[in-house]
């Protein structure tokens, strides 16, 4: 099988090294809980099999030449963007409020809240279906995770084998250098946990988070 194997995973590399929807879902799931972090990364890298499995079979061509088709699957990863992104916003809101309550309980002493009853923990199942959904949802409605395996992918695939697996030898190689880079990526956010467990700070982060998923998910609505 001859293909470009060192001129893909440059490409790869600063695919993965470029922020966008995947890198957020699994930092914010990471920084909650890291197998939720890790879920995260599977469920994206999962969305990136149905993208290969898609390109092989043909369906991506049509996805890309139909402009309908197209729409509507950029328009629903952006509705789901959005909502993540109101879900979060929200989330940051009611810990104001929560923060707020406490200072107030806590009277004239020195102006500090009384300390929070640790809220019951989800379960790790829960948690982790969660994280796997978001990450998929979030990677097999971005029309631009299809569109690299129909454009960017097929260049450096070589006419003289069969392009069907040329295109599920690359795209292996990028999902399983997608899983190695997602991983290392939640061990990093976890370490953010410590400073996040402050309530200030978490409201702030989920705040921060839930806007930039709005404006990514507006972002990819107005795109065409």
């Amino acid at each position: 099988m001859s293909v470009d194997l060192a001129g893909f995973l440059g490409v790869v590399l600063v695919a993965y090294a470029v922020p966008g929807p995947d890198f957020l879902v699994v930092v914010r799931s990471a920084t909650e809980d890291p197998t939720k972090g890790r879920a995260a990364a599977l469920g994206a890298q999962t969305g990136l099999c149905v993208h290969m499995l898609a390109a092989a079979a043909g369906l991506s061509l049509i996805a890309a030449r139909s402009a309908v088709v197209y729409d509507v699957i950029r328009l629903l990863g952006a509705a789901y963007l959005v909502h993540l992104g109101v879900r979060a916003v929200r989330a940051a809101r009611r810990n104001m409020r929560e923060i707020r309550a406490r200072t107030t309980q806590a009277g004239g002493v020195d102006g500090r809240a009384f300390p929070r009853t640790p809220a019951p923990e989800e379960p790790a199942p829960a948690r982790w279906r969660s994280g796997f959904t978001q990450g998929f949802l979030t990677n097999v409605l971005n029309p631009k995770a299809a569109l690299f395996f129909l454009s960017i992918l097929p260049q450096f695939v070589h006419g003289g084998g069969s392009t069907a697996r040329q295109i599920f030898f690359l795209g292996t190689i990028d999902i399983l250098f997608g899983v190695a880079y997602w991983f290392a990526l939640v061990v990093a956010a976890a370490r953010l946990r410590s400073f996040l467990v402050r309530p200030k700070v978490r409201q702030r982060w989920e705040l921060t988070t839930g806007w930039l998923f709005i404006g990514i998910g507006i972002g990819v609505a107005a795109s065409s």
